[in-house]
This record gives structure tokens, C-alpha cells and sequence, in this order.
């Protein structure tokens, strides 16, 4: 485990970023997971808390495009106005999230930094198309990039972030009209347990189907995935039997689940062609 010696509490992303460049620095945001974090690092000595940092906090809107703060807690999710108009199921999802006391505490920054293939608020922000804002100290400044959300996960607890990068922001645009989201899981308690497969369906309706679709899959893989195959097979087509039968067996395609302690992966695989059915049927049926 790691010991720490030092403590810092920036109030910028510049303060913080530039602290981050030194090297040795671990960054605290929720909590929620940092004493698993500590066990499994061995270089660092610094405990950064960037819960005052104020450009990492809320929800804003400029023009078309939402920005959440990486230090906006699953709570603020259900609660925030310009989530629930354009985005609910963000806070339909917060809502199945562990425990009121986790959510209060648990951050989006931190859900996605951990990059656990069961991140539950990953998969609505993948129906988004969303954003990731990484922020570095760099040149006597903050320099950022952004990255699509579907290209930032590169394994089990890896992504694309940089050892000197901090994740300070996600975005997406607003949905156009007409836009249906929906997302569900399972486990074997209703809550404070890791999904054994969690499913999402996005797109604009349209006669009975969906067009711009796009399906996202938690705990069938080695990172959340992105069901392209899935979206292939349903784009504006009208959502009968034979075309839920043929995303089905696109499904089983788009995932490849493990067997561990929680489920099989043929018990996972059955979870997403019963999961992914049933939102499809409830787009059919209105």
C-alpha cells in the first residue's frame, strides 16, 4: 500500500494540474474507492483532494453542448434540472447507483477514472456520444484535449488518461428531438452490488424503430462497450420480430463476457439478448 506523506487541497485546475506534473501525487475526488487505489499503487506519496476546485463542480450549458463538472456526484445527477431536461437517463441510472451514501460521496470523474468494465453512469454518457475533458500542466499552463468516451477505456482500471492528466469535465450535445434513452442492469440484489451485465439503448424515434442509434453494454467485456453491431442492425428500421431477432444475434457478437463470481459468461450473454429485447420491445410498443 501506498503511504502517503504529504497532503494538498487545490482550488484550481491549474494549481492542480501543475502539482499532478511532479509525479507521486494520488488524487481524491469522492473516496469511495481510495483505499483500494492506495493498495494497488506503490508510487505515490501525495494525497490530492481536488473537491474544492470549483471548475471541476456543476452543470453548465454552452449553446448546444452540457458540460458536467468531474466532481459532480452521482446524487447531483438526479436532481440537476438540466439533466433531467435533456438528459434523464443520466439520473435514471444515478437513481440504481449503490446507496444514498455512495452517491452523495461518488463522483462522474471518478466512476469513469476508474474505468471498471460494471461503471454504471458510463454507460448513459456512452449513449451520448460524450465527451472526455483531460487537463495537464504543461508550457507554464493548462493545456486540454478531448476524447470520445467509447476510445478512452483501454482495459480493466486502464485508459488513454496520461500519468500527468487530470479528467475534469465530460460533455455531450443536447439530444435532438424526439431522443429515447434507456438503460437497465442486474445483480443479484436490487442494490449496492456491481451489475453482472448492464444494457443501454439510445437513438430517435422514429415509425416504430429507431434511427442514430446507439447501444452500450457494462460487464460483458474487458472495458463498457459500445454495441455497434446492435446499432447496425436496428438504424431506421421498424422494430419487429425478425429485426429483434437479428440485433440478438448481433448482441452476441458486440460482447464477449468472462466467467468469474458473479455469473458466467454464458448466464451474461443470455442477460444481454433478455435485457437488450426487452427496451427494444418498449420502443416498439411506445
Amino acid at each position: 500500500m501506498t503511504e502517503i506523506e504529504n497532503y494538498l487541497a487545490p482550488t484550481t485546475i491549474a494549481e492542480a494540474t501543475e502539482a499532478l506534473a511532479a509525479g507521486g501525487v494520488v488524487v481524491l475526488a469522492g473516496g469511495t474507492d481510495l483505499m483500494l487505489q492506495l493498495e494497488s499503487k506503490s508510487d505515490g506519496t501525495t494525497l490530492m483532494n481536488v473537491r474544492r476546485v470549483a471548475e471541476m463542480q456543476g452543470v453548465t450549458v454552452d449553446g448546444d453542448r452540457v458540460r458536467i463538472g468531474a466532481l459532480a456526484s452521482v446524487s447531483d445527477m438526479m436532481s440537476d434540472p438540466v439533466i433531467a431536461e435533456t438528459a434523464p437517463v443520466i439520473a435514471e441510472t444515478a437513481d440504481r447507483f449503490a446507496s444514498n451514501q455512495i452517491r452523495n460521496l461518488a463522483t462522474i470523474g471518478g466512476n469513469i477514472c476508474n474505468a471498471s468494465p460494471a461503471g454504471d453512469m458510463i454507460i448513459p454518457l456512452m449513449l451520448l456520444d460524450t465527451d472526455v475533458e483531460l487537463s495537464r500542466w504543461h508550457g507554464g499552463k493548462v493545456e486540454t484535449r478531448n476524447v470520445p468516451l467509447d476510445e478512452f477505456f483501454t482495459g480493466p482500471g486502464k485508459s488513454v488518461m496520461a500519468a500527468d492528466e487530470l479528467l475534469t469535465a465530460v460533455s455531450y450535445v443536447k439530444p435532438a428531438a424526439g431522443f429515447f434513452a434507456g438503460f437497465d442492469k442486474t445483480g443479484p440484489r436490487p442494490a449496492l452490488e456491481i451489475s453482472m451485465v448492464s444494457v443501454g439503448v439510445a437513438g430517435v424515434r422514429s415509425a416504430g424503430g429507431l434511427s442514430s442509434p446507439r447501444v452500450a453494454y457494462g460487464s460483458v467485456g474487458p472495458t463498457p462497450v459500445r454495441g455497434h453491431k446492435v446499432e447496425a442492425a436496428i438504424d431506421g428500421q421498424t422494430l419487429n420480430d425478425d429485426v429483434v431477432a437479428a440485433a440478438l444475434a448481433a448482441a452476441d457478437e458486440d460482447v464477449s463476457p468472462i466467467s468469474d463470481v458473479r455469473a458466467s459468461d454464458w448466464y451474461r450473454r443470455h442477460l444481454v439478448r433478455v435485457m437488450t429485447q426487452e427496451v427494444l420491445n418498449n420502443v416498439a410498443n411506445g
